[in-house]
């Protein structure tokens, strides 16, 4: 039986996607070859990624504005490293909201001076700071748009005459917003899009070439953006499904669409939280996450009842991150409001057995 699947990433993709590349791993545009055994200088694959390029700058509204969509390996975890490496040459302002931004933080300091513009450690990132002073001498402001451990989410974005460069890499495609904010935008596949493997790198073309410093090329954004994301071989499977995804995003309805599936399975079970008595909400109420729910029981002596409830219910996923303890439901494009519909009806349950 299909488990309904709340994991964080690796996660669900529409059961389309999985059906059409299972076929391309038997046999790719008929040519009695798989997909993962072509060349990825070959036709066939050179209009796969050239497609799954279009499609990112078409969903996200970019194209003709002097951005190149890459598709590279390294995960965001390589972003952190390459974003400082490209675009930071004196001073860089980092907004600390969780595990990943930490962790850029700690990179980009290998490069220059990084000011810390604001940060929620001190509550264990269960809100977003506000209120935050930008100076005037940047060379890019870094965020994470949504914190998957910590279930928090950004409202709104700085204005800065510095670019703004996003991790979106568990939000992207999943609400509307005015990408053409952002100088550099990145996100691993895995939540979104595709399976582990690829991350998908949305750069304006224009804040390139600034840093003094020599960049070895495979580090190099510009080296990359010149060879059409081909300077070396690449993830071929995972861009393939990821092409694929972005596909069924576009058939759709696009971003709208998808925001409006969001937020109404975000509704439904931050609504069950606050109304159940045996949960609590982690993250602060006005900063809550669309794509990552997190949640405790109130009273953990419910905990092994409501664990059995999950597993007889084929609920997978729904544990929460060690550092926060409680659940987490991602709940990122391709999962279905009734998957949601089950874990809230099982908190139901749980209330009624206490």
């Amino acid at each position: 039986m299909k488990k309904h699947n709340f994991s964080a990433g690796p996660c669900i993709l529409p059961q389309s996607v999985f059906q059409e590349a299972s076929k391309a791993l038997l046999d790719f545009n008929n040519s009695g070859l798989s997909i993962i055994e072509i060349s990825h200088r070959s036709k066939d694959f050179i209009a796969v990624m050239d497609e799954a390029c279009s499609l990112a700058l078409e969903l996200l509204g970019l194209t003709g504005k002097g951005y190149k969509a890459l598709f590279l390996q390294g995960g965001a975890s390589m972003q952190f490293l390459m974003a400082a490496y490209n675009l930071l040459e004196n001073k860089a302002g980092y907004l600390n909201t969780g595990a990943w931004s930490d962790k850029a933080i700690k990179e980009a300091k290998l490069f220059g001076e990084v000011l810390e513009l604001g940060s929620s450690k001190d509550k264990n990132f269960n809100y977003i700071p506000k209120g935050f002073s930008i100076p005037n001498d940047l060379d890019y402001i870094h965020l994470t748009s949504n914190n998957t451990i910590y279930g928090t989410q950004l409202r709104e974005f700085p204005t800065s005459e510095a670019p703004l460069v996003c991790d979106m890499s568990s939000d992207i495609f999943s609400r509307e917003l005015d990408f053409s904010k952002f100088g550099l935008i990145y996100a691993g596949a895995q939540k979104n899009m595709g399976p582990a493997g690829t991350t998908l790198v949305i750069i304006k073309e224009g804040i390139l070439g600034k840093v003094s410093r020599a960049i070895p090329s495979m580090l190099d954004y510009s080296v990359h953006a010149s060879k059409d994301s081909m300077f070396n071989t690449p993830p071929v499977f995972a861009i393939y499904t990821s092409m694929l995804t972005l596909r069924w995003l576009k058939n759709l309805g696009g971003i709208a669409a998808a925001e409006k599936r969001n937020k109404e399975k975000a509704n439904l079970l931050y609504t069950e939280i606050d109304r159940n008595p045996l949960f609590k909400g982690y993250a602060s109420t006005e900063d809550r996450s669309m794509m990552n729910v997190t949640f405790n029981l109130t009273n953990d002596e419910h905990k092994d009842a409501f664990d059995t409830l999950l597993k007889e219910g084929n609920i997978n996923g729904l544990n929460g991150h060690r550092s926060v303890g409680g659940y987490r439901a991602s709940m990122y494009n391709a999962l279905e409001i009734e998957s949601v519909a089950k874990v809230v009806a099982l908190m139901q349950e749980l209330e009624k057995k206490a």
